[in-house]
């Protein structure tokens, strides 16, 4: 295998000027593209790795890019208004003309430069280049400035044919015969990603909730080191908990026994973060600053979405109530690390029926050192209580009592296992869950406008319930317009 180098800096620029003509067309068209909605400005190449021999007739590249962006999408935009440049992982590769099966794949046909005449695409599409990639993490060691690494005592057969995921969200996914997943980070941000340290604590717990790495890619010759990409065992023949609570709804079945599980599951992975990881305890100064930031993103989001502006006085009740309490009784509440982002959607049955627990890189949107901050295990909690909101919410009509069973079990599984349940903390739960629900409104307002009344209505509902103690079991939702 070729022991190809990072590219010097004196070829750097020719190479980016090569590809800039093209992936200023196809960057944006991607859904993992962070910067939609405002034009692309320039790169500037971080590192460039060659994967395979330069002048074979098959090429692979490993770029590091910055990506820069005005803060306003206008033409004069001036330079002071320019966001930070993201970082993105692109693997490109480069033939002299693409087959058919790879039409898909096509970045564009470079016309200047070293790469000049050759056809460029994105080569996680061409499993002979995906397949030379498993290879890399099958065989530690540094090429330029990636590093690839693999656990102790874990066996990585060679020659498992690849597949790409078939659903994608701000990352891709490679699914190896069946064994192996492996999810490459896009938008990369310098530091530790939680996707990968969290999985590698549970690990070193024997938590059997969360598949354990067993490989991943690292490139630290850059100015801070980035995680890139994780391999880890592949849960055959599960479903997740998204698509099997909408076959429920269909069916017109209880979930209740899997929502329990799930809470059960929650409780053992929140027991097993906590002893692998340093926990703290919030007092007073951080319950006040824990509710501070939750009013400072309401308030940031009434301004980014009008219609939650009749709601924000009454929500903001919440986040007072939490820093009355924290203030006024003496309460204290132990902040560990969490999943950060937890819904049905991350959580998968095994044909067993056993439940795991995955994607633990947190809210992409949030900084990493926000997502890697302690936190009260009521956020994944509250998560939970919201997804399952959403699913009931994707049937009409809606029967408020099928969310109403799968709350109250999930909480119920949780005291199963933690001995404590989520509920009997009313003012943590219900500010979580607001803060949730904000988030969840400026998400849909950007990016899915027919589900914005589905956030509305719990807000609606949280909003409504100021006044009042918050239903314990119930999943606030009014609007019968939503699909």
């Amino acid at each position: 295998m070729s022991e190809a180098a990072t590219r010097p800096s004196a070829d750097a620029g020719a190479l980016i000027a090569s590809l800039d003509p093209l992936l200023r067309g196809w960057l944006p068209r991607q859904r993992w593209f962070a910067g939609k909605g405002r034009p692309v400005t320039g790169f500037e190449l971080v590192a460039a790795t060659e994967l395979l021999p330069p002048g074979a007739e098959l090429g692979l590249l490993h770029l590091l890019i910055r990506v820069r962006q005005p803060l306003l999408a206008s033409p004069d935009a001036a330079a002071e208004h320019e966001l930070p440049a993201d970082c993105y992982q692109l693997l490109i590769g480069v033939r002299a003309e693409l087959p058919p099966p790879l039409a898909p794949a096509l970045i564009g046909h470079v016309t200047q430069g070293a790469l000049a005449g050759r056809t460029v695409y994105e080569a996680l599409l061409d499993p002979r280049l995906t397949g030379l990639l498993l290879e890399r993490l099958r065989l530690p060691g540094r090429l330029g400035v990636l590093r690839f690494a693999r656990a102790e005592h874990t066996e990585i057969p060679p020659s498992l044919a690849p597949r790409t995921c078939s659903v994608e969200q701000s990352n891709s996914s490679l699914v190896y015969g069946d064994a192996f997943i492996l999810k490459l980070f896009r938008r990369v941000v310098p530091g530790v990603n939680p996707d990968l340290e969290l999985p590698l604590a549970l690990a070193r717990q024997d938590c059997a909730r969360v598949p354990s790495p067993a490989a991943w890619l690292t490139a630290d010759g850059v100015d801070e080191p980035l995680v890139l990409g994780v391999l880890q065992p592949y849960v055959r023949g599960a479903c997740d908990g998204w698509e099997l609570a909408l076959q429920a709804l269909a069916k017109g079945e209880d979930f209740g026994a899997e929502a329990r599980a799930l809470g059960r599951a929650t409780a053992e992975v929140h027991a097993a973060l906590a002893a692998a990881l340093p926990t703290v305890s919030l007092g007073r100064a951080q319950v006040e600053l824990l509710a501070r930031g939750m009013t400072e993103r309401l308030e940031a989001a009434a301004r980014a979405v009008p219609a939650l502006r009749p709601y924000e006085p009454a929500l903001r009740t919440a986040y007072q109530a939490l820093a009355d309490l924290g203030t006024h009784s003496g309460t204290a509440w132990t902040a560990q690390r969490v999943h950060g982002d937890l819904h049905l959607g991350q959580c998968l049955r095994a044909p067993s029926g056993g439940w795991y627990l995955i994607d633990f890189e947190g809210e992409p949107a949030r900084p990493l050192a926000e997502r890697r901050m302690p936190q009260p295990a009521a956020r994944d909690v509250a998560g939970m209580l919201r997804s399952f909101d959403y699913a009931a919410r994707s049937y009409r009509p809606w029967s408020p009592s099928w969310a109403d069973a799968c709350r109250a079990a999930y909480c119920t599984g949780y005291a199963d296992v933690a001995g404590r349940d989520p509920r009997t903390e009313p003012v943590l739960l219900r500010a979580h869950e607001t803060d949730k629900a904000v988030y969840e409104a400026v998400y849909e307002a950007r990016h899915r406008p027919d589900w914005l009344p589905v956030p509305l209505a719990a807000l609606d509902q949280l909003a409504a319930d100021a006044a009042g103690p918050r239903r314990s079991t119930g999943a606030p939702c009014r609007p019968d317009d939503v699909r």
